[in-house]
């Protein structure tokens, strides 16, 4: 299972459509459009737009830097 920690709370990531509406929810509560958010990631904008919408097919390594410009990190436990 993999978990983002979210403030406080720790959130179980169960689908690609999942992790993009968190990441859609966390850059929202930054006050971060969708331009600014790719910017600061070193990703282009469509990058964003299809990650928010769930895409299965994105690269790890964006994915990863996108986290790290949210401020999030990615923990994997066994289940």
């Amino acid at each position: 299972m993999i978990i983002i920690p979210i403030g406080n709370m720790m959130t179980p990531l169960a689908s690609p459509a999942n992790l993009g509406a968190i990441i859609r929810a966390t850059r929202k509560r930054q006050g971060l459009r969708q331009d600014e958010l790719a910017g600061v990631a070193g990703v282009g904008i469509r990058f964003i737009i299809e990650l928010e919408a769930g895409k299965p097919t994105m690269q790890i390594g964006k994915i990863m830097a996108v986290l790290a410009a949210l401020g999030l990190t990615l923990t994997l436990e066994s289940r």
